[in-house]
């Protein structure tokens, strides 16, 4: 129906203008972190007026996700927030940008990353398309894999997909490089 048209026209746009190059671009453009300061609750609070079109199953504000999510993870993990557990890793290096203001040994990180995870949509509300902040990740610069959502049917436009450099099973990357050096698609991920 109109909404599974929705999604699928979503993930067409992300796999035609998601290459190498863009992915390069925003990384360049966002890597910064410095692009506009906001507490996470008014990043939560704006998220709310958000509808991800990538997301046909969430029929609730954004906020209530978030927190839900948290909330599983501290239920499934209960551990996660005792000492001990290891540190969240610097998203922003010290006075690069806002990034966390948490000391990086908190050892309650895992239900954070809970709260956190969607905050990336806000791009959205800033002008950013849904295709470039909203859906899965997946590698650019190599073959599209299998398990690519809709990626055997919305390739066909994106020019890495005939570039020969990025044709291949491995592409750009060397076997065995490891994810620290395999370029993802951007998004709020």
């Amino acid at each position: 129906g109109k909404l599974i048209d929705r999604v699928y026209n979503t993930y067409r746009l992300m796999h035609t203008h998601q290459t190498v190059e863009f992915v390069r671009r925003k990384s360049a453009q966002y890597g910064s972190c410095s692009q506009r300061r906001m507490s996470v609750m008014e990043a939560l609070e704006l998220l709310d007026q958000l509808v991800d079109e990538s997301d046909p199953d969430v029929d609730f504000p954004n906020s209530f996700h978030a927190f839900q999510t948290a909330e599983g993870i501290r239920r499934a993990h209960p551990d996660k927030g005792r000492a001990g557990t290891p540190p969240l890793p610097a998203l922003c290096p010290a006075g690069s940008g806002p990034g966390l203001t948490r000391p990086r040994s908190s050892p309650d990180w895992f239900h954070l990353v809970g709260l956190l995870h969607d905050l990336g949509k806000v791009l959205v509300l800033f002008g950013e398309p849904q295709w470039a902040v909203v859906g899965d990740t997946f590698p650019v610069g190599c073959k599209v894999q299998k398990s690519v959502v809709y990626g055997d049917s919305t390739f066909h436009e994106n020019p890495d997909s005939k570039d020969p450099r990025y044709s291949t099973e491995c592409g750009m990357y060397q076997p065995g490089c490891g994810l620290d050096n395999v370029l993802m698609s951007w998004g709020h991920d």
